[in-house]
């Protein structure tokens, strides 16, 4: 009867090993990528559902004083000036009474002001908000409501509020524009997301 000899028998066993090793390895590296992912994921939700809460502030901000509604599209229709990160605009409203327009400019230095991040301080870091967080108010020229003569009613116009932020990871080009070209090289790295509303139109007090 043959038996294997020791030597053999000890290198079929290392083999088996290491084979088992390399296996192992593979399984963990995806295991690795996975992780990776659903984090980056996470983060990409957390920040959507931020934009979401700042995108809903401003439209309450906005119906709350509808009578000067003019004074919050600030934006263009090439998507500056913004407010948030590296804003460069300055809120201002002359539409309405004293109190409106105080209202207004408040509204929309707090909007920035938590656009920045400054709801949440870390560190002496705003870190309240998404990562290069910018909104946009947009009014939509000939959206207006038309009266019994057919005549546009002045501010009766559908308005967009926009929020953008900067992404982990590139996709396709977003809609509406605001703040258009600030988010990597070809912009794919910028998220929107955005509502309409239409206000009444309301007589003076």
């Amino acid at each position: 009867m043959n038996y294997p000899s020791p030597s053999s028998s000890s290198g079929t066993g290392m083999i088996e090993v290491l084979v088992t090793l390399v296996i192992l390895m593979v399984g963990l590296l995806g295991l690795a990528g996975v992780m990776v992912q659903g984090q980056r994921s996470e983060i990409e939700s957390y920040q959507r559902v931020q934009a979401l809460i700042l995108l809903q502030d401003m439209y309450g901000r906005i119906n709350a004083n509808r009578r000067v509604s003019s004074c919050y599209a600030f934006t263009g229709s090439n998507g500056t000036p913004y407010l948030g990160s590296s804003a460069t605009a300055v809120p201002a409203c002359t539409t309405g009474t004293a109190a409106q327009n105080i209202q207004a400019v408040q509204d929309m230095t707090d909007w920035s002001d938590s656009l920045t991040g400054a709801a949440e301080i870390s560190e002496g870091d705003k870190v309240g908000a998404m990562t290069g967080a910018r909104g946009c108010v947009t009014y939509g020229a000939g959206t207006e409501l038309l009266d019994k003569n057919g005549a546009a009613i002045s501010g009766s116009g559908i308005y967009t509020v926009a929020v953008a932020w900067q992404g982990l990871s590139s996709t396709a080009t977003a809609t509406p524009n605001c703040a258009q070209g600030l988010f990597g090289a070809d912009d794919a790295q910028r998220r929107v997301v955005s509502l309409t509303l239409r206000t009444a139109s309301l007589a003076s007090p």
